[in-house]
């Protein structure tokens, strides 16, 4: 059964938004992108979702309008100095998270700290930490997850079929190297705007 913005319907416990007209608009164009969604998002309250290959500017508007589609409440981080004045308010209002960089506490302390205090939270995160290709991933978003005790969920950009797909929930283990060529494997597949993971 789908929504009125065409899409399916998220889990209950997936943080989300109300329904409204926004939402349809965005769904629509998309559409008319020639975009789709593949695959089906977890019934979890709690989760890292990772989104690769990371190679445009673009993959941040596609994500931004289906997140906004489907009325799915994932928040990002950014350093606290863009939270500042207006353009602060509407970080916040998208699902910003301000950091404080230079805490005695590190970013992934204050992530794992954030964890703990709200019943729901799903963290997006792009692992390759910029659009160039990279030999290695940043490993922030698996320290995070490890440490709070929550899955990773690997989200794809694929450019060939205009397709962002959800992957199965994987859960970390206690060897990050392992973890990483296991994410890494899931991606091979898919291709971004500009190259593949």
């Amino acid at each position: 059964m789908k929504d009125g913005a065409g899409l399916a319907p998220l889990p209950p416990d997936v943080p989300q938004y109300p329904s409204n007209g926004f939402r349809t608009a965005c769904a629509w164009l998309l559409r008319r992108c020639g975009w789709r969604m593949a695959g089906t998002f977890p019934n979890v309250d709690k989760l890292v979702l990772i989104a690769a290959p990371h190679s445009s500017w673009w993959d941040g508007v596609w994500g931004l309008l289906l997140k906004v589609a489907l009325g799915i409440d994932i928040a990002f981080m950014g350093k606290r100095e863009l939270f500042r004045g207006p353009l602060g308010w509407l970080l916040r209002r998208l699902g910003g998270v301000p950091i404080e960089r230079n805490a005695t506490h590190g970013v992934v302390e204050q992530m794992v700290a954030r964890f703990h205090a709200n019943p729901r939270l799903w963290l997006g995160i792009a692992p390759e930490g910029t659009r160039k290709r990279v030999e290695k991933w940043k490993t922030g978003f698996w320290h995070i997850a490890h440490a709070a005790k929550v899955p990773i969920l690997p989200v794809y950009f694929d450019y060939p079929s205009r397709t962002i797909g959800i992957g199965p929930l994987f859960q970390p283990g206690e060897d990050l190297d392992a973890d990483l060529a296991a994410l890494r494997e899931f991606y091979r597949p898919y291709r971004g705007r500009h190259h593949s993971v």
